[in-house]
């Protein structure tokens, strides 16, 4: 592999390249979307607006409160463009909008709450990082209590059968603390990028949770994959705090329906605890032969 494809994407002139890591399991010729939504949250993240009437709110103590992504398509292994643009200015909250787009067109629509972090003196026990925090001590989609396990206390588990040396699959680590990829079922894995997201780019904490997000419906699939398809057309990601460290926790369930749809629903944590939440609607169907 070279230099270059050592990443999810290459800087090219007005784009990005994806490479090989990038590929999903659905389609030798499709991206993941976790790759590709942490791109839309790069650009949220910073996007600068240009007609905000107080210079100072353009501090670096914004937080991405939530970024809802709408799929419109598959994301093929092409050269993709993506812009954001505020909506919505404010000097304490702001609605950003982006598109990511390919040769033919749009792919994904990004939506995205950018909330002005001003340091707020609590209560003792209420922050998600507190022993005491309810946050802490509530159940998890799994049906467990409290937080997981951390990622030293996990194990290493086989890929679902993607026949392809190199992808999504390979450009991550995986610690399953519950569960497993080919275990029918709740789970529980920390994940952690071996590459950066964008070549000569180290990830930022917002950029590392949206890559592993969009794995919910992977980790806990219901249903086998050789039978089966369980694609998520959108994902959404709420945070109360940006994730501190490399290892990202996603604890999911997915419920299939027999109409046809399902949802992956997962509760997301760090090291210290719980970051936010994690939800994607599921299309649910056999595969054809």
């Amino acid at each position: 592999m070279s230099e270059d494809a050592a990443a999810f994407f290459v800087p090219v002139a007005g784009g990005f390249e994806p490479t090989e890591l990038t590929r999903g399991p659905w389609n030798p010729d499709s991206q993941h979307a976790g790759p590709p939504a942490a791109l839309i949250g790069r650009a949220i993240e910073r996007c600068e607006a240009a007609a905000e009437p107080d210079p100072a709110a353009l501090a670096p103590d914004w937080i991405v409160g939530r970024v809802t992504y709408e799929i419109l398509r598959p994301i093929p292994i092409a050269r993709l463009e993506v812009e954001a643009r505020v909506r919505r200015p404010g000097r304490r909250v702001q609605l950003l909008e982006a598109e990511l787009r390919d040769a033919d067109g749009p792919l994904v629509l990004g939506r995205g709450w950018r909330i002005r972090g001003d340091r707020t003196e609590l209560p003792a026990g209420l922050a998600s990082e507190d022993p005491e925090s309810p946050a802490r001590l509530a159940g998890r989609p799994t049906g467990e209590l409290g937080p997981p396990d951390g990622p030293d206390d996990g194990g290493r588990s086989d890929f679902f059968p993607t026949e392809q040396e190199v992808g999504y699959h390979t450009a991550m680590e995986y610690r399953f603390v519950r569960g497993s990829f080919v275990e029918a079922g709740p789970a529980t894995s920390w994940m952690r990028m071996r590459h950066p997201l964008i070549a000569g780019e180290r990830p930022s904490p917002l950029q590392r949770v949206l890559v592993a997000a969009d794995s919910g419906n992977g980790i806990s699939s219901a249903l086998d994959f050789r039978r089966y398809l369980f694609i998520n057309v959108d994902l959404t990601v709420h945070l109360h705090r940006m994730p501190v460290g490399e290892w990202v926790c996603v604890d999911a369930l997915t419920v299939p329906e027999p109409s046809g749809v399902g949802l992956a629903d997962a509760a997301l944590y760090d090291e210290r605890g719980p970051i936010g939440r994690a939800a994607q609607t599921l299309l649910v169907a056999e595969r054809r032969r």
